[in-house]
């Protein structure tokens, strides 16, 4: 992985460059600033903080169970390994033009395209330190997403089916939106708060979906192998 140092070479070598780019006073500033900025790039905020996670993400009113919120913290760490998964890929062909870019930089003789080539390494040596941050951010959250996991996991509840909480959880949301309904809230919003309350008490009184779960269980158990 990138080390800091690492990340303050790339920023001093472009202050050459920005030259052209910002008026001296500006320049002269920004030189005086590369260790502030390399500190502000290291510890600037990426991806959500545990706090964040716990009131923001998890809100009692539509997470109101543990076993919802164990769900949403399923959800929420596959999220995040798909996108460390895709942000492999693209650091594999970055690493792979970085290579290939060094090899033109060392045999070009043109010297515009030569110059190119150089322009394109440091962007990619730059996106190579972005990706490796980002990375280290997916993977601090996909481990907090684990703890969480395991917080709200007591053994209260069934945490192979999915299915399985909904009725309960939902119906507590929905009793709280229907709380939460005024004389001025728009009939759209009365008409799918009360239609969706009244289905789901419906459903929890007829039992409809008891059968469901007892056919998956016996479908579950009877495929599984005999010991």
């Amino acid at each position: 992985m990138t080390e800091k140092k690492d990340v303050k070479d790339i920023i001093q070598k472009e202050e050459t460059h920005l030259n052209n780019l910002l008026e001296q006073q500006d320049l002269t500033d920004f030189k005086g600033m590369v260790d502030e900025l390399r500190d502000t790039w290291t510890k600037k905020q990426m991806f959500r903080t545990e706090t964040e996670a716990r009131f923001s993400v998890l809100q009692d009113n539509r997470y109101p169970t543990k076993a919802a919120k164990y769900w949403q913290c399923v959800r929420e760490q596959s999220s995040y390994l798909d996108n460390l998964m895709t942000l492999s890929f693209d650091y594999r062909r970055n690493e792979a033009k970085i290579k290939w870019l060094e090899g033109k930089v060392e045999k070009e003789e043109d010297e515009y395209k030569a110059t190119k080539y150089q322009i394109d390494l440091d962007e990619c040596r730059f996106a190579k330190a972005s990706m490796e941050k980002v990375a280290k951010h997916r993977m601090r959250e996909i481990k907090m997403w684990s703890g969480l996991k395991k917080e709200f996991n007591d053994g209260s509840f069934n945490d192979k089916d999915v299915n399985q909480h909904q009725l309960e959880s939902y119906g507590m949301q929905y009793a709280e939106k229907a709380r939460q309904l005024t004389e001025n809230s728009s009939d759209t919003d009365k008409f799918n708060v009360l239609g969706q309350l009244q289905s789901l008490q419906r459903i929890r009184k007829s039992g409809e979906l008891e059968n469901s779960y007892k056919e998956k269980e016996q479908i579950e158990q009877h495929g599984k192998p005999k010991s």
